[in-house]
Formats: C-alpha cells, sequence, structure tokens
C-alpha cells in the first residue's frame, strides 16, 4: 500500500545535493517543486541560495524545470527572475498536464527526476510517472494553510517507512 509513497530517496534538503550526484546517477533533468523545496512560499523572488543551486545545475548541463501547484502570477514571476522552464497549477499528482509536456518535449524518464518536499503530492507523482524521487524536508517551517492540512498525514506516512527502513538517503543510491 505505501509503495506508491515510497521516494527514491530522501534528503534534508535539494541544496545538500551535489550535481555530481546527478551526473553519477544519469540524471539530465529535475523537475523540482518551488514551494517549500527551492524556496519558501513566501519568497517572491528567489534566494542566493536557489540562484547559486541553478547556476551550479546549468554549469554541469542538467535542465531544472519547476513543476508547481501553485497560481501562473506566483510561479511564472519567480521561474522567469531565475531563468528557469516552469510548469504552474499541475494539481499533482494527478499527471495528465505533465503528460502533455512531456510527449511535447519527448523526454527520457530514466534521465529525470522529481525533488519535492511532499509524500502526497511530489512522491505519488513522480511513482505515477515512473520517475526517480527526492523527498526533501520542509525547507522552511511556514506553510500555506492548506498545506498543513497535507503534511498533517505526510508525517505519519514519513514515520511508517522510516520504521521500515524504506528511506534510503541520497548519498546511498
Amino acid at each position: 500500500m505505501f509503495k506508491k509513497y515510497t521516494p527514491t530517496a530522501v534528503a534534508k534538503n535539494l541544496y545538500e545535493i551535489e550535481p555530481n550526484f546527478f551526473i553519477k546517477n544519469g540524471i539530465k533533468t529535475i523537475f523540482c517543486d518551488l514551494d517549500n523545496t527551492l524556496d519558501g512560499y513566501y519568497e517572491k523572488e528567489p534566494t542566493e541560495q536557489a540562484i547559486n543551486f541553478y547556476n551550479s545545475l546549468r554549469d554541469n548541463n542538467i535542465k531544472l524545470i519547476i513543476v508547481s501547484n501553485n497560481t501562473k502570477s506566483r510561479v511564472e514571476k519567480y521561474c522567469k527572475l531565475l531563468g528557469c522552464e516552469f510548469l504552474y497549477a499541475c494539481a499533482k499528482p494527478t499527471t495528465c498536464k505533465f503528460k502533455k509536456y512531456l510527449k511535447k518535449y519527448n523526454y527520457n524518464l530514466a534521465e529525470c527526476m522529481v525533488i519535492g518536499d511532499q509524500v502526497f503530492t511530489d512522491v505519488l507523482f513522480a511513482n505515477k510517472l515512473k520517475i526517480k524521487s527526492i523527498l526533501c524536508d520542509n525547507l522552511v517551517s511556514k506553510d500555506q494553510f492548506f498545506t498543513k492540512i497535507n503534511k498533517f498525514f505526510d508525517k505519519h506516512v514519513r514515520n511508517y517507512l522510516k520504521k521500515r527502513n524504506k528511506l534510503t538517503n541520497w548519498r546511498e543510491i
């Protein structure tokens, strides 16, 4: 039952993962959640940490694409300042909008990875698509109201998976 909520790996946050990890694992494209993964939801512009991460990926020929459930105005402004591609209002974990995007650009899913902070959106989304995933802890403690509800249940799933040794640290893959 919990297999669909099991990520490929876990990380404290995406900033601890160096580009060499992605290169070693043949990852050429990262589909990354925005809010509480790349930056706090209240950050209107990319932080220096996000810019440095994006630049380090780009310098290593790894593409970063933001895949967010948030609104166009939120995601577009942030991503244009960062300089990366994006999809907004994705309704993760549903995959319809994203599958159209994948079909249009013909990505090799074996070379892709999803990174996010929620089991019920990001990890389930990746597993439905059969894409590797990294589940991060919350980047910041402050969260949007509706996300707090997901996080309540998320905590219980993480604890279940942890007790059964189903959460592999990214350094071990």
